[in-house]
């Protein structure tokens, strides 16, 4: 049986086993009660005290959370927590309408074929229609979330991740992004001078979040399947504290269709990677918003195929595995996100580490009370109740099978309109491509690369298509001039139609400021 069946086996069950779970308004809850119990060989997760903030290391847990687990005590009356009464929420339901497997057909998402209608009440725990109610999503919770949305992300966890250390354990957040920011805060503080290891182009929001934190960013060569690892460690290595100060202890990566390269590691590079992280005892923050979203190899042809929908075994063989999946010393903190592959606004994800740092997440998180009562009564009407687990990762195959039919699309229409001094490797996850222009080429190089790269863009403002700058991703505190000239396109959101018209325009651009003669 193959390693992910198995595993999806094992999770139905346990839930079999345990019966009906139907816990109440801000009922404690942690991944230990969800996860099979590890195996005795297993080992357990280090410690991160030296790595740990002083404001991460004070913070306490907050004692109204603390007396909330008493809530489900039988026979219990409570006048001690300020909990509304659900009574006086004048929301009795929530309805939704939603496409079921195996149909994920462009029809049925786009609402013009039949939908399955689910419902969630106010009342349906205590009216034995259901194990999620509104009472209880839309009351004040755990900083984990509800313990029924966490029970299905700690089993999507162990059923796609499987992390190789005993006492790992899942919290749901509000997305990644306020994430890193918490992240961030937990393992690097100015005062000492930290620094962050990061892909040398990379996602803009990271690098602004830690410059607002007054710590300085490290950028680590890149090539087409992401950073390089020889890289990394001639950086560590080479380390001259007297001259920069302290050695960096933390690296942020994107390493799956990777923002905004597009490029994935390889299962080979992931595990050198993190072997350097041991030697030189860095922590890790994986953010893989992109890892869910696999794509088809593209076929080099002048008229790519139409997408087809990826069979659920061809999806899952697709996976090129995780930093969280190798790592024996929870030196990981993984984010995961709902935003790319659901909908950015439901604001929902989670987060899965060593015990340890998640009980030093959540003193950070009580500030923000987890994530929407709301988005978690739809995700889990929607995952749990209507999709169940092989249904969620049926879906992840269809939506892969669409954003390849997109990314196709795009890649066609790089080879008809981009000129010769335009390369570009095909992304195999994610929704990016990430165009390099042969600035060598151009007739006023003597300008600059910046000036180029300023002036293609606004070019292609005037002619009606955006594309992202490769400066704005670039990962360089000390302001230098980039050695390389790219623009980031992506294929998320357009049409076919649109995606060609905009990469005509594109291309037009390029040809004007390079000087070359339209074909």
């Amino acid at each position: 049986m193959e390693p992910y069946a198995a595993r999806i086996k094992d999770v139905l069950e346990r839930r079999a086993k345990a019966g009906r779970f139907a816990p109440g308004v801000a009922a404690y809850s942690d991944s230990d009660m969800f996860k099979k119990s590890p195996s005795p060989d297993l080992p357990k997760a280090k410690r991160w005290d030296d790595h740990f903030t002083e404001e991460c290391k004070g913070r306490k847990q907050c004692v109204l959370k603390q007396a909330a687990k008493h809530l489900n005590t039988p026979g219990l009356i409570s006048l001690g927590g300020g909990l509304p009464s659900p009574s006086y929420f004048p929301f009795s339901s929530l309805s939704l309408s939603v496409p079921t497997p195996p149909d994920f057909s462009s029809s049925a998402t786009a609402g013009s074929s039949p939908l399955r209608t689910i419902t969630i009440g106010k009342n349906d725990i205590a009216e034995g229609k259901g194990e999620y109610d509104l009472a209880v999503a839309l009351n004040y919770g755990q900083v984990t979330g509800s313990a029924q949305m966490l029970r299905f992300v700690t089993e999507i966890t162990e059923i796609l991740f499987a992390p190789p250390y005993a006492d790992w354990g899942c919290a749901q957040t509000t997305g990644s992004t306020g994430v890193l920011e918490t992240a961030a805060r937990m393992f690097t503080e100015r005062a000492r001078g930290d620094k962050v290891l990061m892909e040398e182009y990379t996602y803009s929001t990271a690098q602004e979040t830690m410059e607002a934190l007054g710590i300085e960013v490290v950028g680590v060569r890149m090539d087409g399947q992401g950073m390089v690892p020889g890289d990394l460690r001639g950086t560590l290595e080479g380390w001259d504290v007297g001259a920069r100060g302290r050695k960096p202890h933390v690296l942020y990566t994107v390493p799956t269709g990777q923002n905004p390269t597009g490029a994935t590691l390889t299962p080979e590079r992931r595990r050198e990677i993190y072997d350097i992280c041991e030697e030189h005892d860095i922590f890790i923050i994986e953010d893989d918003p992109y890892y869910l979203l696999q794509m088809a190899p593209y076929p080099p042809a002048s008229s790519p195929p139409p997408a087809e929908t990826s069979s659920l075994p061809s999806y899952l063989s697709s996976l090129p595995g995780t930093f969280l999946g190798i790592d024996t010393s929870g030196r990981v903190l993984r984010l995961d996100s709902f935003s790319k592959v659901l909908a950015p606004g439901s604001r929902m994800g989670w987060v899965t580490a060593s015990a340890q740092v998640i009980d030093r997440f959540l003193r950070h998180g009580e500030s923000s009370q987890g994530p929407s009562g709301f988005s978690q009564a739809a995700l889990h009407t929607l995952l749990d109740r209507t999709w169940g687990h092989e249904g969620f990762l049926a879906w992840l195959a269809n939506l892969g099978g669409e954003y390849t039919g997109r990314r196709n699309v795009l890649l066609g229409a790089c080879g008809e309109f981009l000129p010769g001094v335009a390369t570009w490797d095909a992304p195999s996850a994610g929704m990016f491509l990430w165009i390099k222009l042969d600035h060598t080429k151009h007739p006023r190089l003597a300008d600059g690369i910046l000036a180029i790269e300023d002036e293609i863009f606004h070019s292609c403002i005037a002619r009606g298509v955006l594309v992202a700058r490769g400066s704005w991703f670039r990962a360089a505190s000390d302001g230098s001039e980039p050695q390389a000239l790219f623009f980031r396109a992506t294929y998320a959101m357009a049409g076919a139609d649109a995606i060609r018209e905009a990469t005509r325009r594109f291309g037009a651009a390029v040809r004007e400021s390079f000087g070359i003669k339209e074909e």
